[in-house]
């Protein structure tokens, strides 16, 4: 696909975006969850941006999408991450469309269907396991739970939901958002991130339909890069957003520093030079993650002609590495623009109204999904050793599981010791 795809993608989504910027700043200030402005998105097609053109979508790569990710965070950083749960379900389907109830779910997000994710339960001891029950020995099957960072559910037509089976199998559901047995709560209270709703789901004998059960997960080889992509192209986005309020906020002031070298704050050369220095920390972290998203459009090609391609995970190895790499990278100068841009604003900058402090707290809050000295001891061992770059739960015997014990993991990851899935916001 060329990147005439995603120059007209971007081009259709630009006027939702930009109502999005100009309104993140009162919808945080108020709490105002983003619903309407998901639906809009929905509505122009944005959750089926990947799927082909013949099946109703854009027919982007997964390395346009992210950067299309990197756009939507640039408007509010949000977003991406309340599409997360979304985009890997999508990419889940299209890897494994041969099957017919992956096909029924392609038809539902080219019409406009929202999925949100519950996955992950507070953890009370080491070793934690799922505590949400799938029985399909009634009929209907049904599901029971309680889940926390439900990332995207409050805003979700599905909501997909992983259980254990009577049999103490490992199983991904998808449930109606809007089932009567499904109660969601907006509880989420980080200090960032603040209107991904990623808080509490309730799970009350919710009925699930045969085709919304996937034994296996349903799971994409890539959906563990994919998971953390999203992420990466948020703190890009944040960076960016940084680089432009500053750059706005220090042309509208009229008054420069009394010991300023200019009279005009916009002509004085060391506000120039802190502007110019978040910029350069925006254009960084978006420069590593389009690597990683070339990457990984690389990956899959190296996968998809493969004789088998199930059975060559380490084709995708290079895509996990330019995605630590990137988480590295983007964390950093997401962190370091949304706090040098207050060098070349006067006080007035850290007051509550002018919103400046979500790029730190948003920074911050995702950057805490993956702890920096795990990411760089991951590619410290790939350079070094040729070590799989593949997170803990897959490099280590799982932990002695006490009983009724319940997870959590806030990295975001697809498996654990005791196969569960953890979604922080």
């Amino acid at each position: 696909m060329t990147r005439e795809a995603l120059a007209a993608a971007r081009a259709h989504f630009a006027p939702i975006l930009s109502d999005l910027a100009a309104t993140a700043v009162a919808r945080e200030a108020e709490r105002r969850l983003p619903t309407e402005e998901v639906r809009r998105l929905a509505a122009a097609g944005f959750g089926a941006v990947r799927l082909p053109v013949v099946d109703g979508g854009r027919g982007l790569s997964a390395g346009e999408l992210v950067e299309l990710l990197v756009d939507l965070g640039t408007a509010d950083a949000n977003l991406p991450q309340l599409w997360r749960n979304h985009v890997a379900f999508v990419e889940d389907r299209l890897w494994n469309r041969d099957r017919e109830a992956d096909g029924v779910w392609i038809d539902r997000i080219a019409a406009g269907a929202v999925v949100g994710g519950a996955w992950s339960e507070r953890a009370t001891v080491p070793g934690a396991v799922n505590g949400t029950r799938f029985d399909d020995r009634r009929r209907p099957a049904t599901v029971t739970g309680t889940k926390y960072y439900s990332t995207g559910s409050l805003y979700a037509d599905w909501i997909t939901v992983t259980a254990k089976t009577p049999d103490d199998s490992d199983v991904l559901v998808v449930v109606d958002a809007h089932h009567s047995g499904v109660v969601l709560h907006d509880d989420w209270a980080g200090i960032g991130q603040r209107l991904t709703a990623s808080g509490t789901t309730e799970l009350h004998e919710v009925p699930v339909d045969p085709n919304a059960v996937f034994a296996d997960g349903g799971r994409s080889p890539h959906q563990e890069v994919v998971y953390q992509l999203v992420l990466v192209a948020a703190l890009a986005g944040v960076a960016t957003a940084a680089r432009d309020d500053a750059a706005a906020a220090v042309r509208a002031r009229v008054r420069n520093y009394p010991q300023g070298l200019a009279a005009a704050p916009r002509d004085d050369a060391i506000l120039q030079e802190v502007i110019g220095r978040v910029a350069a920390a925006a254009a960084a972290a978006r420069a590593v993650v389009r690597v990683a998203a070339e990457t990984l459009d690389d990956g899959l090609e190296a996968l998809r002609a493969a004789a088998s391609p199930d059975g060559a995970p380490e084709l995708l190895h290079p895509a996990s590495v330019a995605t630590s790499e990137a988480q590295l990278v983007a964390g950093e100068e997401a962190l370091r623009a949304a706090t040098e841009l207050y060098d070349a604003l006067g006080s007035s900058a850290v007051e509550r109204g002018s919103g400046l402090d979500r790029h730190w707290r948003n920074a911050r809050t995702i950057s805490s999904h993956n702890p920096r000295g795990y990411k760089a001891r991951l590619l410290g061992d790939w350079y070094l050793s040729g070590t799989a770059p593949e997170p803990w739960a897959r490099r280590h015997d799982p932990l002695p599981v006490p009983s009724e014990s319940v997870v959590d993991d806030s990295e975001g990851h697809k498996t654990s010791p005791a196969e569960h899935v953890g979604n922080l916001s």
